[in-house]
């Protein structure tokens, strides 16, 4: 049986100056749902990074999008779900750049997938956009 508890949620605009807010209301949800400090923070930068890229690429930093975020807590894992109004992305066109390429910038899903045990991109919710779900298991 899944049984999932909803931990926060909430929304903001794609402003890179709110994403403060997510970090600390994150660390929260985070500790409450029984993460270590370095898996909280593994949590907090996962999702900074992921809404870093809405901002810059769903949003090409229109300051006025919106971003939901959803903090659950599943049997052993926390789950964010990040929701945009933007245009569908294709998730098979979404990769890093090679590592090798000395360069600024590109490695945003490189770096989510080291900070997290899931990602994933689900069915594109009703009214649009993009609902990107990330899994960070607890070692209880």
């Amino acid at each position: 049986m899944d049984c999932s508890e909803q931990l926060v949620s909430l929304s903001f605009c794609s402003r890179a100056s709110r994403l403060r807010l997510l970090r600390s209301v994150l660390r929260e949800a985070a500790s409450l749902a029984g993460l270590d400090e370095e898996g909280s923070n593994a949590v907090v930068l996962a999702a900074n990074e992921a809404c870093m890229n809405i901002i810059q690429h769903a949003y090409a930093m229109d300051p006025n999008g919106r971003i939901d975020v959803t903090v659950l807590r599943e049997e052993g894992a926390l789950v964010l779900l990040l929701r945009d109004y933007a245009g569908p992305v294709d998730p098979d066109t979404l990769c890093s750049r090679d590592l090798d390429e000395i360069r600024p910038g590109g490695l945003g899903m490189h770096l989510i997938d080291c900070l997290v045990d899931e990602r994933c991109f689900l069915e594109v919710p009703e009214g649009g956009g993009n609902l990107l779900r990330l899994k960070k298991l607890l070692h209880e």
